[in-house]
């Protein structure tokens, strides 16, 4: 199936996408910082580069994308695998899933206990996710 847009266009569409800064990472940030919290923000040194760090606990929160990051829930109406372009897309996508397991890993064997927030789960459910955070931090 043909994409319904010029290659162009979607290129640029594409280029407009960020990588931090989203309204599902900002929520999440809001809803920590209410609770009390205070967090660093992407740290570089860091494998992934984590969207929400809490260096004295040790602990981090990713906020995942559910297209870009293949949420694997059933309840998930954001996740679709791309029809269009597939030979592009599936392999990237499924690179992104490796690669976020790769650096659950790594972080893991540093000493860094992580939490992945899915954006549909902060869109549903933010108390929810709020209780699951406050949880994990303790």
């Amino acid at each position: 199936m043909p994409d319904k847009i010029t290659s162009v266009t979607r290129s640029q569409n594409m280029r407009q996408i960020k990588s931090t800064g989203m309204k599902p990472e900002l929520a999440v940030r809001k809803l920590i910082y209410s609770a009390g919290y205070r967090y660093r923000l992407h740290r570089y040194d860091l494998p992934g580069r984590p969207d929400i760090v809490f260096p004295g606990k040790k602990k981090i929160v990713f906020v995942h994308g559910c297209f870009w990051h293949q949420h694997n829930d059933a309840a998930c109406k954001l996740t679709h695998r791309p029809k269009s372009n597939s030979k592009y897309w599936l392999p990237k996508l499924d690179r992104n899933q490796q690669r976020d397991k790769e650096h659950l890993k790594n972080l893991h064997e540093l000493g860094w206990k992580v939490i992945v927030v899915w954006e549909c789960q902060i869109l549903r459910q933010p108390s929810v996710v709020l209780n699951r955070l406050c949880k994990f931090l303790g």
